[in-house]
């Protein structure tokens, strides 16, 4: 058995074995590219009119949205930009809640259950498969990563032996017999979607998983650990300051430090850490370029500061992931392109599916012309 026997072998029982998920999670991929944009269409709430005047602070904000909810816990806010509503998202008892309101008026715009929200539903079927947390990523993650290996058996198998080879073997022969066509819709397919598919494929497992985040990190850094990005100061909780008070006071400071700038996300403060962290986004729905800020709980003190301009290129493109898994880094013809590979990918496991079993039944066959 040679080396393109195994690869074909391999290529054959793993994408047997990971094709469902590889198709449901490539599928509502293809539903979530566009989410913002289909958002924005669908969801008037989401944008409103500038107004030339400083935004309520998040005390308010928090203050509006738990009159709301008052039997739920808030969790992050998120001043969007200054032509969209702020987010206040609320959680407890199993209820997941966003309070959408107008950061100039305080005027709640809507109140939104994520829990039947279509496109949180999508997005925990991509993540999950609406598995129970630890096992359902556990599912994708090995599916992806079996995806990526058959990218690469798929690119192997199909490669031609001769220069000569490589028009046709890019053709997809339309007027051939079906088994052929669907043979060329797998592979041709499959060789144009693969830079793409893999850099979609590699930025979600990135996003999911810390160990690969950290090699990435480590990888493009060339080996060179930066300290000053991985370690937080130690705050030991004393007397911590007002939570409603802690949050105006960080959130001022970091309007002030990153001037310009579209997205504030106000994370709660974790439990025994001490820390409030405030990100800010460059731009408005753009998770690349961000500025992070990190205030102490017990007086409201700036203690660290990571600006975009001083992190090091492997946490830059760690940042980048999301961009890159979406398309969205380029824009919207990233976007068409990054849907375009997402729906090839949802076409492969069947195409792959219907090739083994037009295989599998030449086989049968002539085992029963033999007897």
């Amino acid at each position: 058995m040679n080396i393109k026997e195994i690869a074909r072998l391999a290529h054959r029982w793993l994408g047997l074995t990971s094709g469902l998920v590889v198709f449901i999670v490539s599928i509502t991929g293809c539903m979530y590219v566009f989410q913002d944009e289909i958002r924005d269409a669908t969801e008037p709430w989401r944008k409103i009119e500038v107004q030339q005047k400083a935004v309520l602070l998040p005390s308010a904000l928090s203050a509006i949205a738990q009159k709301v909810h008052p039997e739920l816990q808030i969790g992050r806010i998120v001043y969007v930009s200054k032509d969209r509503s702020a987010v206040i998202f609320l959680t407890g008892k199993g209820q997941f809640y966003t309070v959408y309101i107008n950061p100039y008026s305080g005027a709640v715009l809507h109140d939104q259950n994520l829990r039947k929200d279509f496109f949180t539903i999508v997005q925990f079927i991509h993540i999950y498969l609406l598995l129970p947390g630890p096992i359902g990523k556990m599912v994708v993650g090995v599916s992806v990563f079996i995806f990526l290996a058959l990218l690469i058996t798929g690119v192997f198998i199909w490669w031609p032996k001769r220069k000569t080879q490589m028009k046709r073997a890019l053709t997809i022969k339309l007027n051939g017999k079906w088994r052929r066509v669907n043979y060329d819709l797998h592979s041709v397919l499959g060789v144009y979607a693969f830079l793409i598919a893999f850099i979609v494929a590699f930025t979600g497992l990135s996003i999911s998983y810390d160990w690969l985040k950290k090699g990435v990190n480590r990888t493009v850094n060339l080996g060179t650990s930066y300290e000053f990005e991985e370690k937080l100061p130690a705050i030991k909780v004393t007397k911590a300051l007002d939570s409603a008070k802690l949050m105006d006071i960080s959130f001022l400071e970091s309007v002030k430090r990153s001037p310009g700038s579209d997205m504030f996300l106000i994370a709660p403060v974790e439990k025994g850490s001490g820390l409030l962290n405030i990100t800010v986004y460059q731009k408005a729905l753009f998770y690349y370029k961000s500025d992070r800020y990190y205030f102490n709980g017990n007086n409201g003190e700036l203690v660290k500061e990571l600006a975009h301009r001083h992190k090091s290129n492997g946490l830059k493109l760690n940042e980048m992931s999301y961009d890159l898994h979406t398309g969205q880094i380029l824009g919207l013809p990233g976007k068409i392109i990054a849907f375009l590979s997402s729906l090839i990918c949802t076409t492969l496991p069947v195409t792959g599916f219907l090739f083994w079993r037009g295989k599998r039944k030449d086989k049968r066959k002539a085992l029963a012309d033999k007897v």
